[in-house]
């Protein structure tokens, strides 16, 4: 009980030396009884202000300290403690007009112009924060606190390196202060001075173990090192002292999914979510990880949730459209980019995505355009250089887009996918030395790269270095046994060797590759490949690839009717009069008419397959098609008497621009009409176009050797009318195309004009072929090498028309 036997002065005295030594209650108790005697003492009034405060009963503080301002308006401790008070109460404005009227009475309070510093921070008024800090240090140097919060104002004006500066001069005066480690830490972590804020961490925290913020930033530090493992341990030493650290549990979750332990990604991110349901940054990394675990409507769904939260989140919106991309919702994916292009126009990133996004759909100038947007914005952007590269090589602009993908590499040497990709390039040049080398520095960085094996072995197998190839096959098989293109590819190679019963089993794949299934045909009725009796069945046999093709596999249609089916045969409009011919097929259909009822199909290359053929039991009795009698007879009668060999002539393939493997195969097929000029200059035969092809036949026409050559093509209009013209002809010299096979359909002498990397029909290191006994291969000795082929050719159809007699045909 307060002693009222003291005088006033003396009461107080008492309850500030109670004060001083920290008996809060019993200076509590003087200063009220004091009041209790003179209610107007200010000094009391003032010391209950200060316990107050010391007590964090603000409202009570601020009561007081009101009082004793009314009694004494110019005490300038009393106002400052006041703006101390308010600045609790976060009543900000009112703490700053506090601390103002202090310094109007006394401009050299270091204290007031610190605290002021704080009160002007807190109101985002950061460079007069900075100047009321400054002012403080020029009144009282070495006031370390003022200098930490100088560096958190610089912080927040992302003046790193002059924050860093203020830190270190706190340390200087104070080493063991925490927060200025703590802040210094943070602000080293902005300068991307990893290992560094790791250290000033670590000190803060060996000053303060439960500074839970400090093990969470100090986690995110760990993350950018890499260092996931101790990351997660941090972060969750952080979360075991404040559970409810969202940002932290959104770290995590960043972490985890470094780890790929996404389901616990998820749910650090939904604990974040679950404290904070508006947190943007958590639900867009939210669906980075579902769209990691290819979940993508629920990815979509994290994302659209995001942009809900805020309409300018332009990571978010970037995000959304990688995902829409991922559901081949390419307008919408576009449309996602914009908007977050219209937030950040800067956004190399999204430019680089939407570059993406327009080469799906085709739109290959305006892909380009925003690639090379990102790059203006990113000279050093490796994905949008590399994404540039593929789009130029779709350009067939081979050496920009080499040059494309050799600055991506540059800048990222271990580019796995871009070193890929740039030997597709070098390939399509024709520098396959290089392109070996770019698959094999892809394949040492990761030798499970299954297409990189695959186009090793297409270049290998276009070197004719087949075993070479086949290995490579094998590898990207034993990575990936269920890749399409590279059983496919295997058996391409297989078939080539006359490994025949692996061959035509491993072609089947043909169907799953990206080439070819968009030509799968669906039916409901069974496929028919040989397992099952089919007498008295209706069979569908349908064509499936070039005319070529169907004209050398209908030879089996006989084949099936003989076992007791019988057969419809669907082809092309051009071969169905050709077709009519054909043996042991009972109707011959093409689009559009309907195709009659039948229960069993097959695609005619699945053919070999369904009968098991080996070299030895191909089906090669020919002629098995002829041509139309009628039409064979005209042809004869326009002609007139046959006074010397007739030659006819096929220089080039169908370039079929529209699929990239078949146009490359049709550039290394085909030649120029003038390389045929060491033919043409044989005078002892009649040369005859069976070309057709607008680009081809302007070589022809445009050519001083046009008129060796008769030029009917206008009357070509199906095959039924070439094979007319072909039954009047001694021999057909053409490149590997559709004639080719006509030709020996027919049972008529050719000669066949082979690339060095011959398809798999015409086998390997052969000069005949067992599908055709009428064919004689001339292949280029080297990939290329069309003079060698016409000089061989030269030389033989000189030595035939030595022995020939002329006669008129009988």
């Amino acid at each position: 009980m307060a002693d009222v036997t003291l005088t006033l002065p003396e009461a107080m005295q008492r309850a500030v030396a109670a004060y001083q030594r920290g008996r809060l209650r019993e200076a509590d108790d003087l200063a009220r009884a004091i009041l209790g005697v003179k209610p107007d003492y200010f000094d009391a009034l003032h010391l209950i202000a200060l316990i107050s405060t010391q007590q964090r009963r603000f409202g009570e503080a601020l009561a007081s300290y009101d009082r004793a301002l009314a009694l004494r308006p110019d005490h300038a401790e009393a106002l400052c403690n006041r703006g101390a008070t308010l600045h609790e109460l976060q009543r900000f404005d009112e703490a700053l007009a506090s601390y103002d009227r202090a310094l109007a009475l006394q401009p050299d309070c270091a204290g007031a112009l610190y605290n002021r510093g704080n009160a002007l921070r807190q109101l985002k008024r950061l460079d007069e924060a900075m100047a009321s800090y400054d002012r403080a240090l020029a009144l009282q140097p070495d006031h370390a606190e003022v200098l930490c919060n100088r560096g958190n104002t610089l912080y927040e004006l992302q003046c790193f390196d002059e924050a860093l500066v203020s830190y270190d001069r706190a340390l200087v005066l104070q080493p063991h202060h925490a927060a200025a480690l703590y802040n210094r830490g943070n602000t080293l972590h902005e300068l991307k001075r990893f290992d560094e804020a790791l250290a000033s961490y670590d000190c803060a925290l060996a000053l303060r173990p439960d500074h839970a913020v400090a093990l969470c930033n100090r986690g995110a530090t760990l993350h950018e090192l890499q260092r996931f493992d101790e990351a997660l341990a941090s972060y969750d030493r952080g979360l075991a002292l404040r559970p409810d650290h969202v940002e932290a549990l959104n770290n995590r979750g960043n972490t985890l999914r470094q780890l790929k332990r996404f389901d616990e990604a998820l749910a650090s991110y939904d604990r974040a979510l679950a404290l904070r349901p508006d947190h943007a940054e958590a639900l867009n990394n939210r669906g980075n990880t579902l769209r990691q675990l290819e979940r993508f409507d629920e990815a979509l769904a994290s994302y659209d949730r995001a942009v809900a939260m805020r309409p300018d989140y332009a990571e978010a919106l970037c995000n959304r459209g990688i995902t829409l991309h991922e559901l081949e919702r390419f307008d919408e994916a576009l449309a996602s980019y914009d908007r977050a292009l219209a937030v950040r126009p800067d956004y190399a990133g999204a430019l680089n995505n939407r570059g993406n996004t327009l080469r799906q759909l085709e739109r290959f100038d305006e892909a380009l355009a925003s690639y090379d947007r990102a790059l203006a914005l990113q000279p050093g952007h490796a994905e949008a250089l590399y994404n540039r590269g593929i789009t130029l090589h779709e350009f067939k602009r081979f050496d920009e887009a080499l040059a494309s993908y050799d600055r991506a590499l540059a800048l990222q040497p271990d580019h796995a996918e871009a070193l890929n990709n740039r030997g597709n390039t070098l390939h399509e040049l024709k520098r396959f030395d290089e392109a070996l080398a770019s698959y094999d520095h892809a394949l040492a960085l990761l030798p499970d790269h299954a297409e990189a094996l695959i186009n090793r072995g297409v270049v290998l197998h276009e070197l004719q270095r087949l075993d070479e190839a086949l290995a490579s096959y094998n590898r990207a098989l034993a990575v990936r046994p269920d890749h399409a293109q590279a059983h496919f590819s295997k058996s391409v190679l297989q078939l080539l060797n006359g490994d025949f019963d692996a061959g035509w089993r491993g072609y089947e794949w043909r169907w799953k590759t990206e080439g070819l299934k968009a030509l799968k045909r669906d039916f409901a009725q069974p496929l028919w490949l040989g397992q099952t009796a089919i007498a008295g069945k209706t069979i569908l046999l349908y064509s499936e690839q070039g005319f070529g093709d169907t004209i050398q596999f209908c030879r089996y249609a006989p084949l099936v009717a003989e076992c007791g089916a019988r057969v419809l045969l669907e082809v092309p409009a051009p071969l169905k009069d050709l077709m009519a011919s054909l043996a042991g097929v009972a109707q011959v259909i093409s689009a559009p008419q309907q195709v009659p009822r039948f229960e069993l199909r097959c695609p005619l290359l699945s053919l070999p397959l369904a009968f098991r053929t080996r070299l030895e039991t191909i089906p090669a009795q020919t002629p098995y098609l002829f041509g139309v009698a009628a039409k064979t007879s005209a042809w004869r009668a326009r002609l007139g008497a046959r006074n010397k060999p007739r030659v006819g002539l096929v220089w080039a393939g169908d370039p079929r621009k529209q699929l990239p493997n078949a146009h490359r195969i049709d550039r290394m097929r085909s030649l120029e009409f003038d390389q045929l000029a060491p033919i043409l200059r044989i005078t002892g035969c009649e040369f005859y176009s069976l070309q057709k092809g607008e680009h081809a036949l302007a070589q022809l026409r445009n050519s001083a050797l046009r008129q060796r050559v008769a030029d009917y093509a206008d009357d070509l209009h199906d095959f039924s009318d070439t094979a007319a013209l072909i039954d009047n002809l001694d021999l057909i010299i053409a490149v590997d195309t559709s004639v080719a096979h006509l030709a020996g359909a027919l049972g008529k002498p050719f000669w066949l004009l082979n690339r060095y990397n011959t398809c798999w029909r015409w086998l390997i290191d052969r000069d005949d072929s067992p599908w055709y006994p009428t064919a004689r291969l001339f292949r280029q000795s080297a990939p290329g090498d069309w003079s060698g082929v016409i000089s061989r050719v030269v030389v033989e159809l000189e030595r035939l028309l030595q022995g020939y007699n002329e006669r008129t045909p009988a």
